[in-house]
C-alpha cells in the first residue's frame, strides 16, 4: 500500500483554543479518510516556554514564539490563528500572501471592513480558508440542517437563540483581553453571540436587520497578574471595562427561499447567567415543525412534527448518533456518544478535504465570518442609537 500524503500544519496561538485545534490535528487522521496526514511541524506562543510545554505534550516538532517562522517555513501548508481577535487580520493576510491555508478562530475580525480584507486575501491567494465555527459540525446541528432543507418544518417563522455563560460575575475576577475593547473588539457579543449568529445564518439565512441593547456591569475590574487564564485573582490595581457583559437582540431575517425579512428572531448572550456554564441553544418554528438544539445535550435534537397525527404529535428527541448522522459514521456504534472536541476534529478533516479537492473550498470561509461580523456591527451600532438598524454587507 502507497504511503498517504503528509501536509504540515502550524499553530499561532497555544492557550485553551491551541488544545482543541491541537487534538483536531491529531485525531483527525486517525478516524476519517483523508488524503494527506496532518502533521504537527510548529506551534507559536507567548511566552516562549508555554510553547514549548504544549510542543512536548502534544507532539509539536519545534515551539517558536514569532509567528513569520511558521509563516516562512516551507513545510508547512496549513495554519490555525488562535491569537487575540486584534491580531487575526494581520497574521492571516500575511499567510494568505505566504500561501498557507487558514482556520481561523471566531470572531474572524474586529469588524466587517477587517473582515473583508482578509477574505479578499484570501481570494485572491486562491487559499481555503475556514473561520471556526466549531458549533456547526456538531452532528445534531448539521441533521437539523438536514431536516430544515428537506422542508420537514416548513416555513420558518421564528429563530430563537441564547448563548449564556456565568464566569465572570465575581467583580474581583481579573480583567483578561476579553474585556479590553482595544484587543476583542467586544465583549459578550463577539465571543458568544458570533456563535448563535452564526448557527442562524447556518440553519435560516441571512440577517436584514436589528436592534440592540448591551450593558456592562461591572465597569472596573482587577489587572489581570501573571499567568492568570480562565480562573484566579488579580491584582489590586483595576482597569477600565469597556466591552459588553451581556448584549441582546431582536432581528429580522430572509430564509433560504423565504420572503425578505420574514422570519423574527430573537438573540441573548451573557457571561451573567449564573448558573449557566456554557448554555448554547437555538430553536427555530416553522410552518411544520419546530428543531431545537441544546450544546449541553450536543448529541440530542429535538424535533416536533406538526403534520403527525394529532394524537401522535410532541417533542421527539433524537439521539443523533447513528451512522447515517452527519460526521458519526467515522466514530462509533450508535448510542456512544460524542463530545466538544469532536467538532474541532470535523473542522480540520472537512479543511484538508478540501485542500485535496476540486473546488478547494469550505464552510464556513472568511466570507461566512465577514457576513456574521457585519451583524455584529449592526448590533453595537443599533446598542449606541438605540434604534433599529439595517446590516450592511460588504
Amino acid at each position: 500500500m502507497a504511503r498517504k500524503k503528509t501536509i504540515g500544519v502550524g499553530m499561532i496561538g497555544c492557550g485553551f483554543m491551541g488544545r482543541t485545534h491541537g487534538n483536531g490535528y491529531v485525531k483527525a487522521a486517525r478516524f476519517f479518510d483523508l488524503p494527506a496526514r496532518p502533521v504537527l511541524k510548529a506551534v507559536c506562543g507567548l511566552p516562549l516556554p508555554a510553547a514549548q510545554e504544549m510542543a512536548d505534550q502534544w507532539g509539536w516538532e519545534r515551539a517558536t514564539d514569532n509567528y513569520k517562522d511558521i509563516l516562512k517555513d516551507d513545510e508547512i501548508q496549513l495554519i490555525s490563528i488562535l491569537t487575540p481577535n486584534n491580531l487575526h487580520a494581520k497574521v492571516a493576510i500575511e499567510a494568505a500572501k505566504a500561501g498557507k491555508h487558514i482556520i481561523c478562530e471566531k470572531p474572524l475580525a474586529m469588524d466587517a471592513p477587517e473582515a473583508k480584507k482578509m477574505a479578499m486575501a484570501a481570494k485572491k491567494a486562491r487559499i481555503v480558508n475556514m473561520t471556526a465555527f466549531c458549533y456547526r459540525r456538531c452532528p445534531a446541528v448539521s441533521l437539523a440542517r438536514e431536516l430544515i432543507d428537506e422542508g420537514r418544518i416548513g416555513r420558518i417563522f421564528h429563530v430563537r437563540a441564547t448563548y449564556l455563560q456565568d464566569w465572570i460575575v465575581d467583580p474581583d475576577f481579573p480583567k483578561l483581553w476579553r474585556m479590553s475593547k482595544k484587543v476583542t473588539g467586544s465583549g459578550a457579543h463577539g465571543d458568544l453571540n458570533a456563535h448563535i449568529i452564526d448557527m442562524a445564518r447556518f440553519l435560516v439565512g441571512e440577517f436584514d436587520e436589528v436592534v440592540a441593547d448591551a450593558q456592562t456591569f461591572i465597569k472596573e475590574r482587577p489587572l489581570p497578574a501573571e499567568g492568570v487564564g480562565l480562573s484566579g485573582k488579580g491584582r489590586k490595581k483595576k482597569g477600565k471595562v469597556d466591552v459588553d457583559d451581556a448584549l441582546t437582540f431582536l432581528a429580522r431575517m430572509t430564509a433560504r427561499g423565504g420572503k425578505k425579512a420574514d422570519v423574527m428572531a430573537t438573540f441573548e448572550a451573557t457571561r451573567f447567567a449564573s448558573g449557566n456554564k456554557n448554555q448554547n441553544t437555538i430553536e427555530i418554528n416553522g410552518s411544520k415543525g419546530s428543531v431545537r438544539f441544546k450544546f449541553e445535550r450536543m448529541n440530542e435534537l429535538d424535533f416536533y412534527n406538526r403534520t403527525e397525527p394529532q394524537k401522535l404529535q410532541g417533542w421527539k428527541t433524537i439521539l443523533a448518533t447513528d451512522a447515517t448522522h452527519p460526521y458519526v459514521a467515522a466514530w462509533w456504534p450508535p448510542g456512544h456518544i460524542l463530545g466538544y472536541e469532536h467538532s474541532f476534529v470535523h473542522e480540520v478533516a472537512d479543511t484538508i478535504k478540501a485542500i485535496y479537492s476540486k473546488k478547494k473550498h469550505v464552510e464556513p470561509d472568511f466570507v461566512d465570518g465577514m457576513r456574521c461580523n457585519e451583524v455584529l456591527d449592526a448590533c453595537l451600532r443599533s446598542a449606541k442609537s438605540r434604534k433599529w438598524v439595517k446590516v450592511k454587507h460588504l
